[in-house]
């Protein structure tokens, strides 16, 4: 099979289902940036030290994959027929346990803090912010189409988690948080 199929060649591509949509839509802007947050994912796991928060970034990333075939998929009575898995309940509550698991071992936060610390940490604050990226896109396309409600929830609880796993990787690293002076 060959990788270039030249059906994009005029601006357009196909959603599963079938139906063909501009490349400048607000459905692709949303799943584009869920597959922008993976690969950035993949870069933060190249330089995480604890092998127990890169297990859960590759969870973060089999997740994102059912994230991007959602909203790759419009909600139809005939895309209904295609079994695509939808963005489940459990990935929102799955996510708010590692929130809370992992800010507890941190020091209760007194100030903002700045983005940075370890290599590690910074690639996570950078996925936070495509996270609310994504999330922003995604309540564009809400506002327009029918989506699952549980994908915004994800997406936001998911940005929180990085903020807690950068502040958790420089703490592991002997980084700091560096407070914010106004």
């Amino acid at each position: 099979m060959k990788i270039y199929t030249k059906t994009g060649d005029k601006g357009e591509t196909g959603l599963f289902g079938g139906e063909r949509v501009s490349k400048h839509s607000t459905r692709l802007d949303a799943y584009g940036t869920v597959d922008e947050l993976n690969s950035f994912i993949g870069l933060a796991i190249t330089e995480i030290k604890n092998e127990e928060i890169k297990n859960i970034l590759n969870s973060i990333q089999q997740k994102l994959f059912v994230v991007g075939s959602d909203l790759a998929t419009p909600q139809t009575e005939k895309n209904e027929k295609l079994k695509i898995i939808r963005t489940p309940d459990d990935y929102i509550s799955e996510t708010e346990i590692l929130i809370d698991k992992y800010d507890s071992q941190l020091d209760q936060l007194k100030n903002f803090i700045l983005p940075g610390g370890s290599k590690g940490a910074a690639l996570l604050h950078i996925c936070r912010t495509i996270a609310r990226r994504a999330e922003r896109e995604i309540v564009a396309l809400k506002n327009t189409e029918e989506i699952g409600s549980n994908i915004v929830i994800y997406l936001n609880r998911l940005s929180d988690l990085f903020f807690v796993l950068s502040r958790f990787e420089n703490k592991h690293s002997n980084f700091p948080d560096t407070k914010w002076i106004p």
